[in-house]
């Protein structure tokens, strides 16, 4: 599935940024969307992923040692957006013109 690909290259993205920050992101906030759509991925993270109702279809990718500078040492990302896109293409596929 694309969106799969699409929320694993997000994911390494937001990790990427945090370690050139000279963070060390180590913990993974999920809402139960997000891991509902992302379990698949979520497997080989090597992350310590912890469930968050608040955050609904987002997930947090942290350093815990910066949580009381969360804004800081985190970056949120979200499924929502790649699954409204996904349903919008199923759509026009289903559309016979």
């Amino acid at each position: 599935m694309q969106e799969i690909q699409e929320v694993r290259d997000i994911l390494n993205r937001a990790i990427k940024e945090l370690l050139e920050e000279g963070l060390e992101p180590d913990i993974l906030l999920v809402g139960p969307g997000f891991l509902e759509h992302s379990v698949g991925i979520l497997r080989d993270c090597k992350l310590r992923i912890y469930k968050i109702e608040e955050l609904g279809y987002d997930a947090v990718v942290a350093d815990s040692k910066y949580l009381g500078q969360i804004k800081r040492a985190s970056r949120r990302i979200s499924v929502e957006p790649l699954l409204s896109e996904s349903e919008m293409w199923e759509e026009i596929k289903s559309l016979k013109i």
